[in-house]
């Protein structure tokens, strides 16, 4: 069976960096889909993935992440200043994150307007898993 958890920014926007993290990566971690609104920092992803890279083994092999920002080219000036002390003020909430296992998540496909999330057959993961 195939979980989708959606987590608002307010569940990890009172968290440290290392809090959001852990948080992320441990609901990754049971094999659930995230879909969180908004989006860590580019400084956070990067620790995302390398706390990731740090805990692969033969039962979790990583996550695949995906981030779908505000559209920004139809913004004018006014709306864009609007949309930039938001973000000071309240956090990057703008645009959508999904992270997931990556035993689970086959490929995403992404361009500016939307992503699509293509997942494994999880039946057939589990057999080829009992079979090593």
């Amino acid at each position: 069976m195939l979980t989708l958890q959606v987590l608002p920014y307010s569940e990890i926007g009172n968290l440290t960096s290392v809090g959001k993290i852990r948080k992320l990566l441990n609901i990754a971690k049971e094999n659930k889909i995230i879909l969180l609104q908004g989006r860590l920092s580019k400084e956070e992803e990067a620790e995302l993935i390398k706390a990731t890279m740090e805990e692969i083994n033969k039962d979790f092999k990583g996550i695949e992440l995906a981030v779908l920002e505000s559209e920004k080219s139809k913004t004018n000036a006014l709306t864009a200043f609007r949309d930039g002390i938001a973000n000071v003020l309240l956090g990057n909430k703008q645009g959508l994150t999904i992270i997931g296992p990556a035993n689970i998540v086959k490929e995403i496909k992404k361009d500016p307007k939307k992503i699509e999330l293509l997942t494994k057959d999880i039946r057939t993961t589990k057999k080829k898993n009992k079979k090593k």
